[in-house]
């Protein structure tokens, strides 16, 4: 790396630094806690696919409800203050779920408690997500807002790879509720690093109250009606999501508590478990994520990025169509279902690759583009209609696994996706952005 790049590499900035270590083991947090409820919540209920569902459609509502909240607190609030009173009190919820699962154990109450922590905590969650999504802009230079973003996803990347084998042999090797304490330790260690964040932030005059609440989630709106190719691709995103999200938060736990459990032999199982299969996945999702990200972190900045990331979602419809072929013909119709989890981790691995070359460039034009005074509230927009449909798409998948199984689920997934790939290829606004 040459010396200029060593000066400028955004790792200099000391509330960057704070800002990635805060986030890195409160995501660990999160990549440990969604490993275990996903699976948890088959295991008690003997793998009911709609109770799964319904859990994850509720976690997502109670975000989307607090988004808007979130958005105008964002812009009237220090926001490394949200952001550490967030972990404070998610860690602190955990740590209370994890004290009452102790004192009630039966499948019933330990669902309950399940449930209204996911509830509890996605409320949270929707406060604090437009306040850290917004962050970036107030403590790095423009011209270092795409490093600053792909090194967040080359962190993401590492995540997904040690975190979920990390999950994995946890979730073999400990209580549920022991691994909730860890979880609600990283919350409270994210909240003190978060805490020793300083950025120059001057408060609005004006007293917050209801109506200017509504008027400034109003203004935001208004406003991302100027921008019209982000407000395509914010469209678009919603259908990408609805079609996507199922795959790994229905599918994944799914295939592997009943396809992988109930197969008499399968690809390493004397070394890995149907759970650790699922970290495998994930962990070549996370090595390719690395990859795309490092690359994209010595690169400049493009001022067009529309069309290359509408190129590529049409790449990640392909591979969603191989994969639902494999699994039709290896595991569905076939038994040769060690063959359909080489494909699959091929398959996440190009995906990964992928949708770090999608992600970095839109996060990048998004925080390039809006002014800052309006990110938050933009931010909490472009969740709400990015995130809007995941609780209907989970509750939906919950129930065509139900009712008609794994390969209807990923066909009718990858046909929504493919199509909205399709159009967006050929939208005009687009190649705006």
């Amino acid at each position: 790396m040459s010396e200029t790049m060593h000066k400028d590499n955004v790792f200099r900035n000391r509330n960057f630094r704070l800002v990635f270590l805060g986030a890195l083991v409160s995501e660990l947090g999160a990549i440990l806690y969604s490993f275990a409820v996903s699976f948890y919540i088959l295991d008690i209920s003997r793998s009911n696919a709609f109770l799964q569902g319904l859990y994850l459609a509720l976690c997502g509502i109670a975000m989307l409800v607090l988004t808007p909240a979130g958005g105008v607190l964002g812009d009237r609030m220090s926001k490394a203050r949200i952001m550490y009173v967030c972990d404070y009190l998610k860690g602190s919820m955990i740590l209370l779920a994890a004290g009452l699962m102790k004192l009630f154990p039966g499948p019933a109450e330990q669902l309950v408690i399940l449930f209204a922590l996911g509830i509890l905590g996605n409320m949270v969650s929707g406060v604090f997500n437009p306040a850290a999504g917004a962050l970036f802009p107030h403590i790095v230079r423009e011209d270092q807002l795409q490093q600053a973003n792909s090194y967040f996803t080359m962190k993401n990347a590492l995540e997904n790879i040690f975190g979920i084998i990390l999950a994995g042999i946890l979730y073999a090797a400990m209580p549920v509720r022991a691994l909730f304490v860890l979880v609600g330790l990283c919350y409270i260690a994210s909240g003190i690093s978060e805490m020793l964040i300083r950025y120059e932030f001057r408060p609005p005059e004006d007293r917050l109250t209801l109506k200017l609440a509504v008027s400034d989630m109003a203004e935001g709106i208004n406003y991302l009606r100027t921008k019209k190719a982000i407000l395509t691709l914010l469209i678009a995103t919603l259908f990408i999501n609805f079609f996507f999200a199922p795959v790994t938060g229905n599918f994944l736990p799914y295939f592997v508590k009943t396809d992988l459990s109930g197969s008499s032999h399968y690809l390493l199982d004397s070394i890995l478990t149907p759970e650790q299969w699922s970290s495998v996945f994930f962990a070549c999702f996370g090595v390719s994520s690395l990859a795309g990200a490092a690359v994209l972190s010595g690169r400049a900045q493009s001022d067009r990025c529309g069309r290359k990331v509408s190129l590529l979602l049409c790449a990640v419809a392909a591979v969603m169509v191989c994969l639902t072929g494999c699994y039709l013909f290896f595991a569905d119709r076939g038994t040769q279902i060690s063959y359909f989890l080489i494909a699959f981790s091929l398959g996440f691995f190009a995906i990964g690759f992928l949708i770090s070359n999608i992600n970095i460039p839109i996060s990048t034009a998004v925080m390039r583009v809006v002014d800052r005074d309006k990110l938050s509230k933009v931010s909490s927009i472009t969740s709400i209609g990015s995130q809007g449909m995941i609780p209907i798409a989970s509750m939906l998948a919950g129930i065509i696994l139900k009712v008609f199984g794994s390969t209807a689920l990923l066909v009718f997934c990858t046909l929504g996706f493919t199509v909205t790939a399709v159009v967006l290829l050929f939208s005009p606004q687009i190649k705006e952005l």
